[in-house]
């Protein structure tokens, strides 16, 4: 096994020419603002008022914006936020940093910088995780699906989503701000703008990300690297809470909770403890080691992991579906299949970085690169250069399956009482009169419950394209070496 090469100082502090990602401007400009209205029209159109898709959406000949608007139960502009909601967001925000600087954890050392030196991390979210949901189990012990987190979470959904938007838009212009006080190329503080995100177009830095890894120092809580207190951290357990939330609330609507919101919620809950007992790795991913830290990253973490990934609960909180045993084992393996290759993949990456001797890997065939970095040409990595998206992606779909044909539609059985005697109808019990059926929007509301299959596909694709580029300018003519003995992306002889 052949040694590093030795980087001169020089070459580390050079940087490529780094274009833009996202279509520049404009597009840092339409994600920055664009996603934020998307995730109201999930959260309004596919509600729990009137029915998903709003009913009016059906027929859009006849839509009436003043029939729309109490459909979705629009009040005005003051009614997306709320102090409540604001106040508990930050609660949960500060109750995440306490647990992070005062609970046990682990330090590890990331890689290196391009200015030299490498910065010591502190890894806790697993057991932080765990506390909070402790909590959580013990408050609904207490009470029931009445417990205080689970009923203010249905009260204010809307008011909690705004908050988080916020408080995604204060860390990306505190951290912008902050950036300037990098003494670039080469900080004493280990400072480091990223390679991409000081282009000196100021909306598309700020989206991007000016600083590389910005961290601050509290009273109290001491030194904490913000991206990577983001990463998996609050919104990542935010949510499995806000799932959580979506099982008690199915169970004070209809008194019962169904095998397809605890087969979604069991799946989501596996994958992000499985993210947060391996906190660790993420010192090798791409988001900590090249992008730097703006909104895309701060909206990301904060508002749309959260509230779009648990679009699924949030529907069959309103809408209860039975899988039946056969449907349940489909669904299962599914995820199964995903979740196997999502670990087996990861672990081989992270057992060949940290110890290429382990006997679980020794056997791996690489090629080495003038950068010093080894490349696999074996195992997982050897049959696809992405292999790893290739399980995400298939988690993806057990997330979506158990809503099945997605759509419904809320009445009251004064107005519609033909309906209320179909064999579909499911009445909420809290409700008199109130009972949701398929109807006619049998099948749209799929719009909004598999939309998160196709989106992660494209965002796999995407991420894939960037994570290509960036080595690619890593590694040269390695990279093309490397592209010729694993020709295949993600797909193994698809793509």
């Amino acid at each position: 096994m052949s040694s590093k090469r030795k980087v001169s100082q020089p070459a580390r502090l050079a940087e490529e020419p780094h274009g833009y990602e996202f279509f520049g401007p404009p597009g840092a400009f339409l994600i920055s603002f664009g996603l934020p209205l998307f995730c109201y029209v999930l959260t309004f159109f596919c509600n729990d008022l009137s029915g998903c898709p709003a009913p009016s959406l059906l027929h859009p000949t006849t839509l009436s914006l003043d029939q729309l608007k109490k459909e979705i139960g629009w009040t005005g502009v003051s009614g997306v936020l709320n102090t409540q909601a604001f106040l508990g967001t930050l609660g949960f925000y500060f109750l995440s940093l306490a647990l992070y600087a005062f609970l046990p954890a682990e330090e590890a050392e990331g890689t290196e910088l391009r200015t030299g030196g490498k910065l010591k991390y502190r890894f806790n979210a697993f057991y932080s995780a765990l506390f909070i949901v402790g909590i959580l189990v013990a408050g609904t012990a207490a009470d029931g699906a009445e417990f205080v987190v689970w009923t203010f979470i249905s009260d204010n959904y809307v008011q909690l989503l705004t908050s988080n938007i916020l408080l995604a838009y204060f860390f990306a212009v505190f951290v912008y701000v902050r950036s300037f006080g990098v003494k670039h190329p080469k900080d004493p503080n280990m400072r480091e703008l990223a390679a991409g995100g000081h282009s000196g177009n100021m909306l598309y830095d700020w989206f991007i990300g000016r600083e590389l890894n910005p961290r601050v120092v509290l009273p109290i809580f001491g030194e904490v690297d913000i991206k990577c207190w983001m990463e998996l951290r609050p919104g990542m357990l935010g949510w499995v809470i806000l799932d959580f939330a979506f099982i008690m609330q199915q169970y004070r609507n209809f008194g019962k909770v169904t095998d397809s919101i605890l087969l979604i919620t069991f799946a989501q809950t596996v994958y992000t403890f499985d993210a947060l007992y391996m906190e660790p790795a993420i010192l090798t991913t791409i988001d900590i080691i090249a992008d730097g830290f703006g909104t895309m990253l701060s909206f990301g973490d904060l508002v749309w992991v959260p509230f779009t990934y648990s679009i699924q609960a949030k529907y069959l909180a309103n809408y209860p579906v039975e899988l039946g045993v056969k449907g349940f084992i489909l669904v299962g393996a599914v995820q199964s299949i995903g979740y196997y290759i999502f670990r087996s993949v990861n672990n081989e990456k992270n057992r060949f970085r940290s110890n290429p001797d382990d006997p679980r890997v020794k056997h791996l065939k690489f090629i080495e690169t003038a950068a010093g970095s080894k490349l696999l040409i074996s195992g997982w990595w050897g049959t696809a250069r992405h292999i790893n998206y290739l399980g995400d992606w298939f988690m993806s779909w057990s997330y979506c399956l158990p809503t099945a044909f997605a759509g419904y539609v809320i009445h009251n059985t004064a107005s519609h009482p033909v309906e209320a005697t179909a064999t579909d109808a499911v009445f909420f019990q809290n409700s008199y009169g109130k009972f949701v059926v398929p109807g006619e929007a049998k099948g749209w509301g799929m719009l909004f419950t598999y939309f998160f299959m196709l989106y992660f596909a494209v965002l796999l694709i995407h991420r894939e394209r960037r994570d290509e580029e960036k080595c690619r300018r890593k590694y040269g003519k390695d990279w093309d070496r490397y592209v010729e003995l694993v020709p295949w992306r993600i797909i193994p002889y698809v793509y």
